[in-house]
């Protein structure tokens, strides 16, 4: 059983560090092949992260967004292995929103089975196991669990990705709901809104994410009680040949 406190502090860790940066306002933003950008911060929580996972989980292999992507050929044999993303939602670091987290799964036959989101700006931890979920706020742990709409349906969606495609979801839901709330929010954060109940669906319409920038989220939407699937309702696997996702929903009970 992976000590999950283990990860917790790594992830704190390496928030600090991204916070040194943020209130620095030393960025260095550089632009990556794929057009997205990076930080001093995104490096620097990295080297913590991949420091803490192999110091106290030396037998599990590490998936991270900026690190050399292991070939196929190697990781298609990986039973289990960490996927992270130091820096989720670079663009949000770089507005200044903090709407940014660090992001650390475990993923095991190809399934999250453990996740650890933290957002440093906004000071509130998520975790998951398989035990069930939990939030960390002001020094206190609740357990979350998902909710189910009633008249009014919750719908976040990404406020650097706000297509077409979201803006036609809306609409075919208003013949189902009374009310439709849409709320925007950077990063991982949205699939927290959802592990907690403060929204009941995140639909990602598009193949824009890669697995790191899932794989925290996916735990603890399913641990807190709902489900992550892809667009057709089939199960979203990890360790794809190509690591980049396809459409989904994160759904709480409903």
């Amino acid at each position: 059983m992976i000590d999950i406190q283990k990860v917790v502090d790594i992830a704190k860790e390496a928030g600090e560090k991204i916070m040194e940066v943020y209130n620095s306002g030393d960025f260095e933003v550089e632009i990556k092949e794929d057009d997205s950008p990076l930080t001093k911060a995104d490096l620097a929580s990295s080297k913590i992260i991949l420091t803490g996972l192999k110091k106290h989980f030396p037998e599990i292999p590490i998936m991270s967004e900026e690190t050399e992507d292991a070939p196929y050929e190697k990781r298609k044999d990986w039973e289990s292995f960490w996927c992270v993303d130091p820096l989720d939602g670079t663009k949000e670091f770089i507005k200044r929103n903090g709407e940014f987290t660090v992001n650390i799964a475990l993923i095991e036959n190809r399934t999250p089975v453990l996740g650890v989101i933290f957002a440093p700006a906004k000071g509130v931890l998520y975790f998951s196991n398989q035990d069930g979920a939990w939030k960390e706020e002001g020094g206190v742990v609740s357990e979350i669990s998902v909710s189910s709409p009633e008249k009014k349906l919750v719908v976040v969606g990404s406020r650097s990705h706000h297509g077409t495609e979201l803006t036609k979801f809306v609409e075919e839901k208003k013949k189902e709901f009374d009310e439709i709330e849409l709320v925007s929010r950077g990063s991982s954060i949205k699939m927290c809104l959802v592990a907690e109940g403060v929204a009941h669906v995140y639909p990602r319409l598009g193949q824009t994410t890669m697995e790191w920038d899932t794989a925290a989220g996916h735990a603890i939407v399913v641990a807190a009680g709902g489900s992550f699937k892809e667009l057709d309702g089939s199960d979203f696997r990890y360790n794809k040949p190509k690591l980049l996702n396809p459409g989904f929903k994160a759904k709480g009970d409903y």
